[in-house]
């Protein structure tokens, strides 16, 4: 007998991850592509998810049951249609209907989620956030990203933005201008006086680990901002689990004692003890996983794993 198979696609601003997965998330097929965004816009990714999912049908036939996309931009996920996206970074995207499309192309269900709530489901699903029920996952790049689950479900908001702690005031301004890794590398080169374009934050980890005074001053200013939005966050939604995600987050073994000892000071000591502080684990995957999460979860199937 075969058993059920589903297409996953994650969609991103520089990369189209996509695999095919069994019921319970394992993962028997992994691809990736360019997304080309700014060349061939909106229609081009359309074009690039339709022939996926075609290539996954001329292999798998009638054993592929679904489609789940995770992409980038603003994302009414019961229509499944993007309601808004940067005319710079994906043009004539706005207005795509995901759901549309691959039902009437395909004949097959299809469900779609915002990216970073994608790979929020993913790490409360089987990642850094597993067995927890109310998580909040952050994403540390060059912007910073959000996402709140209670009750192993997304919060979607009144306008789809729930979660989107970019905007969020912390002492000094918004906390995308103070804690994200965009901040981190202009911060980092004013004070070497430095041209931006030869720092990255590689370096500048490298740099602290060897104990670089000037890269350590940096990620330490980096790390207050970032305590004050995390606190502002436990604050509201005293979630089980704080799972902080982007490239820089890797460094977890040098990131984890400092961000915990900067929100030992901010938090009364029964919420601190209460909220565990996990970096993500499931990395390129978060999205695929997560986006198929949001499927089993829209179409009653979680409880088959």
């Amino acid at each position: 007998m075969q058993q059920d198979l589903y297409v996953l696609i994650d969609i991103g601003g520089t990369a189209i991850k996509h695999g095919v997965a069994t019921i319970d998330g394992t993962l028997l097929e992994r691809g990736e592509m360019p997304t080309e965004a700014k060349e061939k816009g909106g229609p081009g990714i359309v074009q690039k998810v339709k022939d996926i999912t075609k290539a996954a049908l001329d292999k798998h036939g009638e054993s592929i049951k679904g489609v789940s996309i995770s992409t980038a931009g603003m994302v009414d996920p019961e229509l499944g249609k993007i309601v808004y996206s940067l005319p710079d970074a994906i043009p004539d995207y706005t207005g795509t209907n995901y759901k549309e499309i691959i039902t009437k192309e395909f004949s097959l269900p299809c469900e779609v989620e915002n990216d970073v709530n994608c790979a929020a489901l993913g790490e409360m699903w089987l990642g850094a956030g597993k067995g927890c029920h109310s998580v909040f996952c952050m994403t540390i790049g060059t912007s910073i990203g959000g996402a709140m689950i209670c009750n192993g479900k997304l919060i979607s908001g009144a306008s789809n933005s729930a979660g989107e702690i970019a905007y969020m005031r912390v002492p000094g301004g918004m906390l995308h201008e103070l804690a994200s890794t965009t901040h981190l590398v202009k911060y980092y080169a004013q004070l070497r006086g430095e041209d931006i374009s030869k720092v990255n934050g590689i370096r500048i980890f490298n740099e602290a680990e060897q104990g670089d005074e000037i890269a350590i001053k940096a990620i330490d200013e980096l790390i207050e901002h970032l305590a004050d939005g995390i606190t502002n966050v436990v604050s509201v939604q005293n979630p089980q689990a704080v799972i902080l995600g982007g490239g820089i987050m890797a460094r977890d073994e040098y990131l984890r004692p400092r961000i915990e000892a900067a929100l030992k000071e901010r938090l009364r000591d029964i919420v601190f003890r209460a909220t565990r502080l996990e970096f993500a684990s499931l990395r390129n995957d978060a999205g695929m996983l997560g986006g198929f999460y949001n499927f089993k979860q829209r179409r009653g199937l979680t409880a088959l794993m």
